[in-house]
Order: structure tokens, then sequence, then C-alpha cells
């Protein structure tokens, strides 16, 4: 198997050619491409809207089941011995011995794939049928999403879901902004803006306009990559270009903007969401794999590392113990079939064939006889074994989520035991581990903590914000002592610090309701913070492009902006300089602790204080910002003004000229506090890692949301911890050099990742997409293509590079190069090319890469892989699939995770508010990530243990009762006539042993769920496939053959020579002694394995027993012998048999000597066995660890996390300080004529009407109460007082950078031509401010 990402890659490539041509309104037009479909045949090259992700339909549903269900191997076996049964030459069973069962499992598995495909359709038929509005003719009309073309234009309303990847033509916000959420595409949380070309934004400003629109659009094929897209519009003989910025893809949802439209670019399968979510997958367990391999002769791949117990060779199959033993009975038959008939002249004379003949036909006569041991009962009852265990899903009501009335959900019925063997969790982070709702937590103002108020307090006190008329009535902190503080007017820092949290930011205003204002934000972090602000009297109300209004407890204040520093994740900072109404000028900045403290005037207890408050929050896995601010000069300001206006103007390096400037702004600085949000996980997260860890199941997060929010959350939700050694990019690299340097013991098993550093430290990864797609694809070019690549990643990064970060990277490198030395391994840097040695040569470079990779992250105790897109995330998972062989699980709740959960073994889909597309897709449908943990700790492993009980015994029972035939043929003269009666052997395992062990597959627990949950150590056995293996496989083997020596010998041995009335050495008497000694025996078997003990289970022996003595006596009367002496042979044999006591002693006799022996052999193997040795989950002491890298790669105990990493890109800043995102004042140049009227959702058909969803709302289920770990002032309840002493030691700020973008600076302008409300152009020049405090126009 090939580089699955070098393929990928590949078809990524062809896609890029710009042959997609379309044109707007004009269907006709775009009707005339085609491409070719099969030999001469085309069809239309532009899809339709219509999704169709079932696997039949009314015509295919027959032939493609009959050949999915016949893949089985099983199946086919069964067909083949039904075919030779229908040739009485050689039948020795009625043919409908097996066809009926075999109908009866086609039909069951039928049924079962016609209900999932069934709910697949109803899924499509509900996407296919939303609404949109479409413009047809020169009016927008409601239309089904299954009605839309490449070249509608279509309108949307705030909160509808974009229906396919759109062109935005204009929208009713200023300059044709859009924006919208893409929580469900790439798991990022934050609100995107999305840009119309300014050609349409100007022209485009009337229905009428938009119905005579001919635009014609060139652009790339459709293709996977969501941030990528080129193209350009031709309209009016002039080219206009085309990006990602002006593109709306499907499944995004629109917020803040009321109308919008767009061009229909690529429609159905061609969006770049469907593009992403790849093939349906026929998924069958590990299990079922076995028994299709045990039944036939099948090669068997490379067993796992993880598997106990030797690999399944291939020739140790059932179907070919079949052939050997009929050819060796054959064999006998040949050596004495000529003796026999001498000795027995009394035989039929009847055949006349040869020997020879007489022998093949022998041959498959034994082997019709003997198909009984690959019973077709057992395939029936694992059939209803799942269907049982999938039902007891869904009706687990701890399972159940009353919130939102969601059950558990078993979409997926032949996967239960899978659930048992999981050793590999892909998580989603958004709305899977999170809520995606951030709480105001905490602040600490010049060293004093204000948590929230007791609980038990707060409700005697009512809403403490009544008296601001401007409060959010949902905010849940509640402080009385910071609330005195605030309304005092007294303290001059917790002013400021409110007052900073109320201009810094880029948010903007709807000015719907006077009173209440609703904050269109670029993140919910954002939101929160001016939330918070708002609620304590600081309320921002309004902005224009030069100023910023704020109504500071009742008194509005306007405050000049003289420039906007903005936030990008390399100066993790943002900073506003502002103009107060006295005229002075300030500096606010919020930002990272690390880069904030590096910026203070000096340093005090204030400073030390908060410190300590930042170590705090960061243990209770809060995310916290740093806020700052100074008084400027006049003078000093004037100086940098003209700096920032020569740095604004140039036209080469203004991103890094302007972050110099910025850079001399931003000292000085005086520190106000800091702040500390939560973004609320889901309940029970961290409960339910920790357990899957304990479980040895390993979980990994694949988000696309940006890196600090992941890694927070890793921290959050326990899954990386303060001990870990957590690798990024650049040591992953490093490591991944060394590693590919010792290729000897890569390809050995013995290498570096086995290594004592590895093995006894905890090491977790963090990586990116870009860093995967580098690592995955570089070897595409030269072996020195990654290294170089990557110099030139550092050149660039080194001229953004902070103070001091130059020398660290110097450091770093040393000492990972003293790390891999102390090792016994040197780095080489000299590329990655390998000494490719034995069979390392038939690998390629990709396969010999990912397979480092994934034994490099398999290795770690976590994996957080961040920006991925879903492709990204399926490769992920398929590249564990395909190097470690372990079973994954993959869960999600957005349509970014579809391929995800497709490709895992197991997917499961959470029911949450990114819509039903994860769950449509799933195998398993849950409400919340914390039901996962009962899902496979509990009900996972009793289907496992259930599952292989069942089989275990099965093959027990079944060798037990028909390998008596083989010994029978020694004494039958190979003739192959049956030992049991035929009726025996039908109803056998269809009637006489089903109930025990329908038991066993359906009820049996070895421990309880309470006992599950408390031990997850428990859930080691399924993934080391102890419970049912080759080994396992051999033991019923050796004890079913074992039960039918002693039941067949025995008793021939005791009725050896015997004659009277009490003899049964006779044909009948003997088989029904043989029947009753095999049904008692293996009964008895199931009464020691059983070991949760019910009313059913008791039930279930008894009622075999009685369906036994009624069948028999039924078949064994006279008036059936009467009707048909050749079917019903065996008159009164039973009767018989059983009427004699010293028969029944030779009965008991048999049972005893199979049941005594093993009850003995397993109490001795009890006491013997030594205890699993405990599975520890901590790391060892620092003292084993103490390697001299650790300084480096080892984080300080006490990290903080900075919240403020808000977007992967530039915030808002520049829009708002070129007025572009500003609404101009009522009746000025409106961007659409709001004469004309649109149709409202009340037009549409109440059928197809959608409810929309508010994606988010700020929680009052939230804690209130956290305790302080750390050692900081605080008022938590309303209590406080300052800390009387100083740390002893001062903090070590040199915390590693994380990488972001660097192109774009922050503030900076574009020069463009033209002029307009939609043009980007330089500001104006600066003006000095008026004598009578006027306005002054903005810098930035």
């Amino acid at each position: 198997m090939g580089s699955l990402a070098y393929r990928e890659d590949l078809g990524e490539e062809k896609n890029s050619a710009f042959t997609w041509e379309l044109e707007a309104n004009s269907r006709d037009y775009n009707s005339q491409f085609k491409e070719k479909s099969f030999l001469c045949w085309q069809r239309r090259k532009h899809k339709s809207n219509v999704i169709h992700t079932a696997k039949y339909n009314v015509f295919s549903f027959l032939p493609l089941n009959l050949y999915e269900q016949f893949h089985r191997v099983s199946n086919l076996y069964f067909l083949f011995i039904i075919i030779l049964q229908g040739l009485p030459e050689i039948s020795t069973l009625p043919w409908f011995t097996l066809f009926v069962p075999l109908i009866c499992l086609l039909v069951i598995r039928a049924t079962r794939d016609l209900v999932d495909d069934i709910g697949r359709h109803r899924s499509d038929r509900i996407i296919n049928n939303r609404p949109c509005q479409t413009l047809v003719g020169k009016s927008f009309l409601w239309r089904k999403w299954e009605d839309l073309y490449v070249g509608d234009v279509v309108c949307l309303h705030k909160d509808n879901i974009v229906p396919a990847d759109l062109l935005l033509l204009a929208s009713t916000e200023p300059s044709s902004l859009c924006y919208v959420e893409t929580a469900d595409i790439d798991g990022e949380t934050n609100l995107k803006f999305r840009q119309a070309p300014p050609v349409t934004h100007h022209e485009l400003t009337s229905i009428r306009k938009m119905a005579s629109f001919q635009g014609k659009v060139v652009c790339e094929e459709p293709n996977s990559r969501l941030h990528h897209f080129v193209g350009c519009l031709e309209w009016n003989g002039r080219k206009h270009p085309l990006d990602i910025g002006n593109v709306l893809l499907r499944g995004c949802k629109v917020r803040n903007t009321d109308t919008c439209y767009g061009l229909v670019i690529y429609a159905g399968f061609d969006t770049k969401i469907m593009r992403n979510c790849g093939k349906i997958h026929l998924k069958r367990s590990r299990i079922d794999r076995l028994l299709n391999r045990l039944v036939a002769l099948v090669r068997r791949p490379r067993p796992p590392p993880s598997s106990s117990g030797p690999p399944f060779p291939s020739c140790a199959k059932i179907f070919l113990s079949l052939v050997l033993i009929s050819v060796a009975l054959s064999l006998g038959f040949w050596s004495k079939v000529k003796e026999f008939k001498a000795k027995h002249h009394y035989v039929s004379p009847r055949h006349v064939q040869s020997v020879a003949a007489e022998t093949f036909l022998t041959f498959w006569g034994f082997f019709i006889l003997l198909s009984v041991m690959v019973p077709m009962a057992m395939f029936i009852m694992v059939e209803f074994i799942y269907l049982g265990n999938s039902m007891f899903i869904n009706w687990d009501v701890h399972m159940y989520y009353a919130p939102q009335d969601v059950p558990a959900k078993a979409r997926s019925t032949s996967l239960n035991d899978q659930l048992g063997q999981v050793g590999y969790v892909f998580s989603d982070k958004t709305g899977t581990l999170t809520q995606n709702v951030m709480t105001f937590k905490k602040c600490c103002i010049a060293g004093i903590v204000y948590g929230p108020d007791d609980e038990e307090e707060a409700p005697c006190k009512g809403n403490p914000y009544l008296w601001n008329k401007f409060a959010d009535g949902k905010f849940p902190y509640r402080n009385a002592e910071l609330l005195r503080a605030v309304r005092g007017r007294t303290d001059e820092a917790v002013r400021e610090f409110w007052r900073l949290l109320a201009i810094c930011h880029t948010v903007m205003v709807q000015e719907k309701d006077p009173d209440q204002p609703v904050y269109q934000a670029a993140s919910p972090d954002e939101e929160a913070l001016v939330t918070a602000a708002r609620n304590f009297g600081y309320v921002f109300v309004a902005r224009t492009q030069d100023s910023i209004t704020v109504m500071e407890l009742g008194d509005k204040r306007v405050y000049q902006v003289l420039a906007m520093m903005d936030f990008n994740s390399m100066r993790k900072r943002m900073s506003v300089l502002v103009r107060n109404p006295e005229g002075a000028i300030y500096l606010y900045t919020k930002g990272a602790d690390v880069v904030i403290f590096e910026r203070l005037s000096k340093k005090g207890m204030t400073e030390w204080t908060t410190e300590e408050a930042l170590a705090s929050f960061a243990e209770e896995t809060l995310r916290t910002l740093c806020l700052a601010y100074k008084r400027v000069d006049e003078d000093t300001y004037e100086e940098w003004r003209q700096r920032h206006r020569e740095a604004s103007l140039r036209l080469q390096n203004r991103a890094h000229a302007l972050h110099q400037v910025y850079e001399e702004m931003e000292k000085g600085l005086q520190l106000l506090g800091a702040t500390a949000i939560e973004d609320r996980l889901q309940d029970g997260v961290c409960d339910t890692i920790q357990c899957l860890k304990q479980g040895n199941i390993k979980v990994w997060v694949l988000t696309g949301d940006k890196q600090e929010t992941a890694v927070n959350i890793g921290f959050a939700c326990q899954l990386l911890s303060e001990n870990m050694l957590i690798l990024e990019e650049k040591e992953i690299t490093r490591i991944l050099e060394a590693y590919w340097g010792s290729n000897d013991g890569l390809l050995a098993g013995q290498g570096l990742l086995q290594s004592r550093f590895l093995q006894q430290t905890k090491v977790a990864m963090v990586i990116n997409g870009e860093f995967l797609d580098q690592l995955l694809l570089s070897l595409r070019k030269e072996p020195r293509a990654l290294v170089r690549d990557e110099d030139v990643d550092v050149d660039v990064e080194e001229a953004w590079q902070e103070r001091g970060e130059r020398t660290t990277d110097f450091l770093r490198a040393q000492r990972v190069s003293l790390m891999w030395r102390t090792l016994g391994i040197q780095l080489r840097g000299t590329g990655l090319g390998p000494r490719v040695k034995d069979s390392g040569a038939r690998d390629g470079p990709e396969v010999r890469r990912e397979r480092a990779f994934v034994e490099l992250a398999a290795r770690c105790q976590a994996v957080i892989c961040c920006r991925v897109t879903p492709k990204q995330k399926a490769l992920i998972v398929a590249l564990v699939k395909k190097y470690q062989r372990a079973v994954t699980l993959a869960i999600g709740d957005g349509a970014n995770d579809v391929n995800m959960i497709k490709t895992a073994d197991v997917g499961v889909g959470l029911a949450g508010p990114e819509g039903m597309q994860a769950v449509q897709n799933s195998d398993y449908a849950l409400a919340q990530f914390c039901f996962l943990k009962r899902l496979l700790l509990v009900h996972g492993r009793w289907s496992y243990v259930r599952v292989c009980k069942f089989l275990r015994y099965f093959v027990y029972k079944t060798l037990a009762s028909m390998m008596a035939q083989v010994w029978f043929a020694f004494y039958s003269g190979f003739t192959a006539q049956p030992l049991y009666e035929g009726w025996f052997l039908a109803l056998f395992n269809l009637l006489f042993s089903t109930l025990p062990v329908l038991y066993i597959g359906l009820f049996e627990q070895d421990v309880s769920a309470e006992r599950s949950l408390e031990l997850p150590q428990l859930y080691i056995a399924g993934q080391k496939d102890e419970l049912f293996n080759y080994w396992v496989f051999l033991q019923a083997l050796a004890h079913g053959t074992a039960t039918s020596l002693v039941n067949f010998f025995v008793t021939l041995w005791v009725s050896h020579d015997s004659a009277g009335p009490t003899s049964f050495s006779d044909y009948q008497s003997f088989s029904v002694v043989v029947a009753l000694s095999s049904l008692l025996s293996i009964t008895m078997e199931a009464i020691l394995i059983i070991k949760y003990w019910t009313v059913l289970s008791v039930l279930a022996i008894f009622l075999s027993f009685c369906f036994y003595v009624v069948v028999t006596w039924g078949c064994q009367s006279f008036w059936l012998f009467q009707i048909s002496p050749e079917n019903f042979p065996f008159l009164y044999a039973d009767r018989n048999v059983l009427s004699h006591p010293s028969i029944l002693l030779v009965i008991l006799l048999n049972v005893s000597l199979n049941t005594l022996p093993t009850l003995a052999l397993r109490v001795i193997y009890q006491a013997l066995e030594k205890p699993r040795p405990k599975e520890v989950e901590e790391a060892p002491s620092e003292d084993i660890t103490a390697v001299e890298p650790a300084p480096y790669l080892r984080r300080e105990s006490r990290r903080r996390r900075s919240s403020y990493a808000f977007s992967h890109r530039e915030g808002y800043a520049e829009l708002i300080t070129q007025g572009t995102i500003l609404r101009r004042a009522p009746g000025v140049d409106n961007d659409l004529l709001m004469g004309q009227i649109i149709p409202c959702h009340e037009e549409l058909s109440p059928s197809i009407q959608e409810s929309p969803r508010c994606s988010r709302k700020m929680s009052l289920l939230g804690k209130t109460g956290h305790q302080h770990r750390g050692k900081v002032s605080s008022r938590d309840g309303g209590r406080a007082a300052r800390r009387p002493q100083i740390p002893g030691s001062p903090r070590e700020l040199a915390v590693r950078g994380v990488p972001g973008d660097v192109a774009g600076g922050a503030g900076g302008v574009t020069v463009v031509e033209g002029e307009g409300a939609g043009a980007v152009g330089v500001p104006p020049p600066p003006q000095q401010p008026a004598d009578e405090g006027g306005k002054v126009s903005p810098v930035g």
C-alpha cells in the first residue's frame, strides 16, 4: 500500500487547472459543458445540488446486497455445501438442513442493511428539501436545495446555512461584508468575514441588476482544499480576481448579516465540504473477519503488535481441516473397501462403480457430513446477539440526555464487539469536548483576585446588576465586593481595568435597542470580555472609523481612536491608542502574559501577586489574559505618528516595519491585572478521558481550531499535564531526523523510539495541518527538501521573533542534539536520507516517513493536531490503522468530522448544535462525550466478552458433538453413514443447545457495570485479543475433541461384546447414548462458564431439555414412523435406552469424565495464575528521566496559558480603521436598495420551514465556585486581603512562542486604485488636534 498522502496530493494538483467555467443566470450556457462518463457516453460536467449518501436504490438493492453478502467466505462455503447436498449420489444429509438457515441468514442481514439505508435516504431527503431563495426571472422564489444548479443566484438571511459553494456578490452589510460561522467545517468558533468583489458590490445594487447579471466565472476544478480558491470574474470586458475570501462554503452559517446574495460555483458533491466527506466504507469487526478466515483458506495479513498469542497461520482453517479429514477418511475407505465387501457380503450390490469412483463419492459424502462442524446456526445467532446488544445500548437510561431528549442509538448492529477492542480514540474539539461557551470566571485587579460569590449566598442577594439598564441578564459572574469597588469610583486601577475591556477590542455593535446593545464579535472570547465590562457599568455603545463611545457608569464618553494595533498569532497582543475627552492620550494593551510582562516598566508587589494569580488560574485550566496601559505625552505621540505613517506607506516589508513601530509604542506599560475565562468543557469530559487512559485507550484530538486554543483545552480536560514533555514541530522534525538516521532500528523494531528515554517519560505531541502536509509529502522532492523548506521558514520567522528568541532557538537545537547523543544516536544534519537495508528497500520513502511519524506518535500519551482539514483528519486515522493495526474510534459532531468518522473502524456522532451530519454518517449516536466511557467500558467490553465466550463455547459444543462422526467412520467401514439421527443433526444447533448459548451472547457479565467503570484496566483484555484468538480457538478444539473421544469410546468400551435386553450395542441405542452424553456434557460446560446467573439462565437450560424431550418424543413416535419410515427410523429408541438404569449410569459416567477434569484444571489454573500487573499510567519520578535537555523540553510546573488567541489570522482592526466594516448614517448610499422587497420566511410553506437555532448562548448552569490552589490574595465570596510577602524567586518568562501567520501586518493599509465605499485606500494625512477638543483624524 503506497503513501496515502502522496496519492491524495496528486489528485489535488490535477484539479488545480482553471477549466471550471460557468455563467450567472444562464442554465443553458452551463449545461453545454460535458465530461466523459463511460466509453462514449457523456454527462453534465456541473453536478446538481442533490446529495445521495445511501448505498442502494429500489433496483440495485437486491443484486448489490447479495453481491456484498456473498463476499463473505462463509456464505460461499454454505452455498457450495447446499449444491453438493442436491446431488443424490453423494448427499448424506437432507438439502434443506442448510438451505433454510442460509435463507434466514441472508434475509436477516439484508433487512438490517435495508433499515440502515432507509435512514440514509431519510436524512438525504431532509437535506435536499431544505428551502432557499433562488433568483427566477426578476424575483427571488423559494426553492429546495436539490433544485439549485451551478450559475444560480441565491439569497440568504441571518442564521441560514449556505446550500452550496457561493461567490458572494453583495450583502446588506457595509462594503458587502458577510459574517459566517465555520464551526461545522473547520471547527473554529470565531466569526469570519467574507467580502464581495468590489465590482459586484458597486454594480449589483438591486434585484433588477442581479437578474441581468451575466458575469462569467473561470476557476479551478472542484477540490477538497477548504482554505484555498483561485479564480477570476469576467464581466463587461474586464477580469476581476477571486480568492477564498470571496467564497461562502457549503455548510457555513450566516451570522450577523441580514441579507446576502451569492452565485453558485460548486454544487452537490463538487462542493469542498462534500469532497472532504469521503466514501462509505463497509465496516466489519475483527471477530467477523476472524470467523471468515476460520471458515475458509484466506491469507491473513500480519497480526497487530498488541495482540497476544501467535499469529493465525494461513493453514489453520476449518475448511482445510475438513478437507484433510475427508481425504483421510476416504483413503481409509479405499484401503478397506475390498476387505469389507468380502466379509460383509450382505452389503447392497447396487454400486457397480470402481473403487476409485466410490472413494471419490465417499470423499464428498464425508465432506457434506462434516459440514455441520461449520454451523450455520452460529452465524444466525451472532446476528441476533449483535441486535440484542445494540438494543441494550438504545435502552440504557444512563446514556440518555434529558435536556435535549436524546438517547444513545446504535445505528450499526455489527460492531458491538469492536467497541470492546478500541485502542485509539480520535476526537474533535469544538462541540465534542467543549460546549463552545466562553464564561467570564475570575479577574485579578491590582494583585487582588475577585472570584465568583458563593453559591449559597448569591440567590439571597438577587440580581446585583439591576441598577445597570445595559446589563446582560444572562451574565453569570457575581462578585459583590468588586461591584462595590466599581460603583465607588475611588479605585483608579479598577476604573482603568474595565475601561480597557470596553475600549481595546474589535467588537461591533448593532444599534437595534439603545438599552440592550447586540455585539458582533470575532470570537466568543472577545464577546465575553466586553459583556463583562458592560455588566460592571462600562458599556461599549458605538464606534466610528475614528472614535469609540463608552457609557461609563451612566456617563457618555467619546474616545478618539488614534491607532489600532491588531492582534496576530506572532504578536499575541492587541493595543489601542486613544485620546480621552479630557485630551490625554492613553495606550491600552491586552495580550498573552509572556508578552505583556516583557513590556512592563517595573515589577513590584502587584506584578508578583498577579503572576501568582495567573499560575492559580492556569491550574484551574482557565484561559488567561493580561491587561496593561500607559499614558503617552503629546511629543512622544507626534514623533511616533510620523514613523507610523512612514511605515504604513512602505511598499515593501510593510508588515515588518509596522511591527517595529508597534514595538516602540508598546513599552513601559503599567500592569492593571488579568482576566480568566472558562472555555467550558462538556460535563464529565475530564473523568471520561482519565478512564479511557487507564483502560490503555489513547486519545488524540484532531481539530480545525488554532493551536493555542487546542492546547489549552488539552490541559483543561487533563489530556495534557504539566509534567509532560510536549513535542512541537521543530522537536518532532529533529527527532524524526535521528530516527531516520537509525534506519536499522526502524526496521528491526529496536530503534530510537523504543529507547529508555521515551519509554520512561510521558510525552505528548502538538502539530498542525501545515506541518502534517510538509511531513508526509515532502519526500516527493529531494531527501533534503524538508530541511530546505524548514530553513526558509525559519528565516522568515526570525524576522518576526521577539527579543531573545533567536538565542533560545540556538539553545533548543543544542539541547535536542545533546538529548539524542545521550541516547547514543547522532543527529544527521545532512538530510533525511536513510541507510536502506534489507527489507526496508521494499518500502518507498513516503512509507518509511509515514511509519516513522506514526510510531513516534503512537508512543506519545497524547497527540493534538490543530488546523487540520477534514481530509487530514481521515488521513491520520488511516495512517494509524495502516501501521498500528489497532481498532480506531472517531467521535465528532460536525460535517468536518464525517470523513474521519467514516474512515475509523467505529464512528460515533454527537447530536450537537452543529447539525446532524455526523450522526447520520456514524455507527453510534450519543448526546455527550462523557457517554463514550460507558459505551466502551461497559457495553463495548460486555459485548466483546459475550461474543468471545459465545464463539468459544459454540466451537467447543460443535466439536464435542460432531467429532463423534469421525470416530464412528472407523467402525462403519468409512461409508459416510451418519452416527446420529437426522433430526438430531438438523435441530441440535438450532433448538437443543440454542438457548444457553444465546443467553451467554446476550446477558453474560463477568463484572457489573459499576465495577467495569471502577476498573478500566479490565478493558485491556479486548485490545490484546485475549478472550478469542488462535490459542483460545485451539483450546476449544482440543476440549471439544476430548469430549467427543470420551463420549464415543467410553460408550463403545462399555457396550463392547454385550448382548441382551440391557445392551445398547445396536446402532440406534449406541447413537442415542452418545447423543445424550454430548448434550448433557455441553450443557454442564455452559453451567460452568456462566457467571451471571438469573432466572433467564435457569429457564434457558430447562427449556433446552424440554425441547429435546418433546421433539424426540414426536420424531420417534409410531405415528410418524408409519407415515415415513425412511425419515423417522428411530422408533422409540430413546424410550428403550432410558428405561434401563445401567445405561443411565453410562451417560452419567461420560458427563462426569468430561466435567470433573475440566473443573479441576480451571481451579488449578486460577490458583496458579499470576495477577495482571497494574498498568501504571503516571510517569516515573524525575530522577529516572534526568536527561540534560529536560529543562528545555519540560515546561515549568505551573504553566500559564493565554486566552488571547482569538483568531488564526488578524482581526477586524484594519477594516475598522478604514471604515470598511462600519455602517453609514441612515439614508446615505446604502449598499443595496432597501426599497426592493425580499420575500420573508412567512411566505414559505410551513411544511418546509426550518426554525433557526442560536449558535451561542451564555450558560446559566456554569460552575460558580472555584477554589484557589495557588498562594494568591483573593476576594472569593467578598473577602479580600493583601498578600503579606512577595515570592522568593522571579518567574521565568521565556516560554516558547507559537508560529503563526506573518503576512499582512495588523493595522497596515493597501494602496489600490479606485474610489468609493468598497475601495481600500491610503488613509487621509494626519491633522493636528483642534483647539476646542475637536476630533482628530485617525492615523492607523
